[in-house]
């Protein structure tokens, strides 16, 4: 939704504030102008992209108006999942989690939250970190040090997508000139024409400038940026699971657990110590 408000804002600012100035909004009407910078902007991404990261960048692009924002609900959900994992650990034996582990979409703790089961970079993070534990013992900094390892891995890949849509949003302003030089050479051909139609002619060509422009921080540079968030929140989730699990086998009670779960939470979703231990007492 505030992808849209956003893009209905810029729209609204930038040829609002044109045509109060006096403006003729036709004159910006410009597609061919269009379909140089944009089709130079594809041809330029496809040749600096291999196929994945170009199909990648264009769902995670889309993905701003679908991603569902980061809730102190979804954390809560996160650390309850890791009570009861811990919790079976500790009653019946780390062994008991195995099924659960092993296959995680049939699991009835992850079935039963959803949020977590839904998200399955995070659910494969738990359930290989706790097939770690489960298939041998390792000293405290080296499961940490495992788990800081795969959390980096995630994170360079899930950043392949913004960068590359920055490098087409970098290069939209240097296409935005492309075009308009391309327009000024379609000028002086037209240097005998009556200055009506030669400063038509250069406002066209001006348009290609501005389109590049408006593109690269309008458009592109902030849907990249908004990815990074979306990022953000996903390693958030991750630094969570990993604290608590390192809780989990330092031989720290469920509880401690996930309560150094609980403290790498951002301080705006962060559960309150009171909400958790409600949560784990399955009080409201």
């Amino acid at each position: 939704m505030f992808a849209i408000i956003g893009i209905v804002v810029v729209l609204g600012a930038v040829f609002g504030g044109y045509m109060l100035e006096g403006g003729q909004i036709q004159v910006l009407f410009q597609p061919i102008e269009l379909l140089i910078i944009g089709g130079a902007a594809m041809g330029s991404f496809l040749i600096s992209a291999p196929k994945s990261v170009v199909i990648g960048s264009i769902k995670r692009g889309l993905s701003i108006f679908t991603a569902k924002e980061a809730s102190n609900s979804d954390f809560l959900e996160l650390l309850t999942l890791l009570y009861e994992v811990m919790n079976i650990a500790r009653r019946e034996g780390i062994v008991a989690l195995e099924a659960h582990v092993n296959k995680p979409e049939g699991s009835a703790i992850f079935s039963r939250f959803k949020s977590v089961g839904a998200n399955h970079v995070l659910r494969d993070f738990i359930c290989d970190n706790v097939k770690v534990l489960i298939s041998e013992s390792i000293e405290t900094h080296r499961f940490d040090s495992l788990m800081s390892l795969d959390i980096s891995t995630i994170q360079h890949h899930e950043l392949v997508s913004p960068a590359a849509i920055n490098k087409v949003a970098d290069s939209l302003p240097g296409l935005g000139i492309v075009a308009a030089v391309l327009g000024v050479v379609l000028t002086m051909g037209k240097i005998n024409e009556p200055p009506e139609v030669l400063g038509h002619s250069i406002g066209a060509a001006l348009v290609g400038t501005f389109l590049g422009i408006l593109l690269c921080y309008g458009f592109v540079g902030p849907v990249a940026a908004n990815i990074e968030h979306q990022v953000s929140a996903k390693m958030a989730f991750l630094a969570c699971a990993k604290e608590a699990l390192l809780g989990m086998q330092s031989g720290f009670s469920p509880m401690l657990s996930v309560e150094m779960g609980r403290r790498a939470v951002p301080e705006d979703v962060r559960p309150s110590f009171e909400d958790l231990e409600g949560a784990l007492r399955g009080k409201k």
